[in-house]
């Protein structure tokens, strides 16, 4: 048994190595200028040992696009509206260092050739997530009755995704977190009640740890 877990925790190392490596080529190459030699490489194995847990780049794109919102724990428990506001905006605090979500974003424009269901990709992910936030605000009644969840969480999406890509030709993203605010400070009055649009909290503690 003991040589069973010692084998397991092996092969999850070894994976997650790989995961790493790739984020950073993929990160810097995109996905059509990454190759699985250079994966191997970055990561210091043979490509045997990356095709033993990837068949592809492609399968490690997907697993990279994936994970994604796993990435993403928010430092405060947080509901409803507040909970889509942290986040956000603890996504683009980390987006600023962390390789896999910097990955992600990178592979967001790529998706069309390694995602085969369209219904699978990343923005859908966040899609979701957003919406049972905004319905849940619905429930706690944050947001007005009226407001269409599904539209506005894609629009959150949209406009998140259009901010990282301008933040990272202008700014390597270092402003991130600062246009997501500014994203939900014009949204937050249109769609939730007076009350609990003054309830919700900002700043850099609704983003990281320390």
């Amino acid at each position: 048994m003991a040589a069973r877990a010692l084998k397991q925790e092996r092969a999850e190392r070894t994976r997650a190595a790989l995961i790493r490596a790739a984020a950073k080529v993929f990160a810097e190459s995109g996905f059509a200028g990454a190759s699985v030699s250079r994966i191997a490489e970055q990561a210091g194995l043979t490509l045997g040992a990356m095709y033993f847990h990837f068949r592809s780049k492609e399968e490690l794109a997907r697993e990279i696009v994936s994970t994604q919102p796993d990435l993403v724990v928010t430092p405060q428990r947080s509901e409803g509206l507040q909970h889509a506001v942290d986040i956000t905006l603890t996504w683009a605090y980390r987006l600023r260092d962390d390789p896999v979500l910097r990955a992600g974003a990178r592979l967001v424009m790529d998706q069309e050739q390694f995602v085969t269901d369209k219904s699978e990709n990343s923005h859908q992910q966040w899609v979701v997530i957003m919406r049972q936030d905004l319905r849940e605000a619905q429930t706690r009644r944050e947001v007005r009755a009226a407001v269409d969840t599904d539209a506005y969480a894609r629009l959150v999406v949209n406009a998140c995704t259009g901010a990282q890509m301008h933040a990272q030709l202008e700014t390597s993203r270092s402003d991130l977190p600062a246009r997501v605010e500014e994203i939900w400070q014009c949204l937050i009055p249109a769609i939730a009640y007076p009350a609990a649009a003054k309830k919700v909290q900002f700043g850099k503690e609704r983003g990281t740890v320390s």
